[in-house]
């Protein structure tokens, strides 16, 4: 697959393409029905597939202050939509001239000069242009008078709930992880690099990987949850944990209640390892929630818990792995 960031990475002698285009945050189930068709529609055509996304996220440019919760990282993205079969993915560079193009200039300039489309694949609900002026009659209307197909692809919908990026975070808003890995079609992931934290669980006996995430990420509500955790990089030859490869854990998200913390942490205890991985970049894939974040009376009584909470994460992850 390739990528491309920004117009200048367009080849000079690009054909035609089906493009695809979105923020594609999470991408969920219905993203993936999309990403679907466009790569279906490029395969029938015997022609290339671009997902076109955005970065920074639109809503931070027009309304600074207002970026949601991210789902998954611009390098996550691109790899699940490689994995759904996507040749090229298109960061385009979001700014206040690329939001204030009127919809026949986003269609004229981007789409038919520089991507020189065949198909536009689209969820139903889209819009575009400067102020959403744009929307699925609009763009089939363009694509008429410029020489290209529109498909608008239905929005999924299960149990009268929409699947949809705002409805995930608010699954994970609220910790229900379960709901959020049903709507993504595998569980939430959070990465980050591992930092040094209080170092108060290898004193507990549980010693615990600090994951610093990027800003905006989306994590799920304080609390204890049973976790796949894995390392990226290369293996040395060395490693206790191999690279790619997910170890079960118990993760602790919130502020250490019992020792009067006050900044939010996500800190992950790998089963049955102990190893250094300061300095690691590391992902932590949500299984199960086991229990709300809530102060101890006493050291004793936090150790007790945490046993229990090992406990049970280790048999919600036997289940999961089995199921797998």
């Amino acid at each position: 697959m390739l990528k491309w960031r920004g117009l200048d990475d367009i080849p000079a002698d690009w054909g035609r393409c089906v493009v695809t285009i979105g923020v594609f945050d999470g991408v969920h189930r219905g993203h993936r029905e999309l990403i679907g068709a466009a790569v279906e529609a490029a395969r029938r055509r015997g022609i290339r597939s671009v997902l076109m996304t955005f970065d920074p996220h639109p809503s931070e440019v027009i309304r600074p202050g207002s970026h949601p919760a991210q789902l998954s990282t611009l390098a996550r993205r691109a790899e699940l939509a490689g994995e759904l079969g996507i040749d090229v993915f298109f960061v385009l560079p979001f700014n206040q001239e690329l939001s204030r193009l009127s919809p026949e200039r986003f269609v004229h300039e981007l789409l038919v000069e520089r991507l020189h489309v065949a198909e536009v694949v689209v969820g139903d609900n889209f819009g575009f242009g400067h102020k959403a002026a744009g929307d699925l009659a609009v763009l089939t209307e363009l694509g008429e008078r410029f020489g290209f197909t529109v498909r608008g692809v239905p929005l999924l919908s299960e149990d009268e709930v929409t699947v949809s990026s705002t409805y995930v975070r608010s699954c994970v808003a609220a910790g229900d992880v379960e709901a959020a890995r049903a709507a993504l079609g595998r569980p939430h992931r959070v990465e980050g690099v591992v930092v040094r934290g209080q170092r108060r669980g290898r004193d507990l006996g549980y010693p615990t990987a600090n994951v610093d995430s990027a800003p905006f990420t989306a994590i799920p509500a304080d609390g204890v949850y049973a976790a796949w955790f894995t390392r990226y990089g290369y293996d040395t030859g060395d490693d206790a944990l191999a690279a790619g490869v997910p170890y079960p854990a118990a993760v602790s998200v919130g502020t250490n209640p019992t020792f009067s913390g006050q900044v939010r942490t996500v800190e992950a205890f790998v089963l049955d390892k102990d190893v250094d991985l300061y300095g690691q970049h590391v992902a932590v894939d949500f299984v199960a929630r086991i229990r709300p974040m809530e102060p101890f009376d006493s050291v004793e009584a936090l150790i007790e818990a945490m046993d229990g909470d090992v406990e049970r994460a280790r048999t919600a992850l036997a289940a999961d792995g089995a199921s797998s």
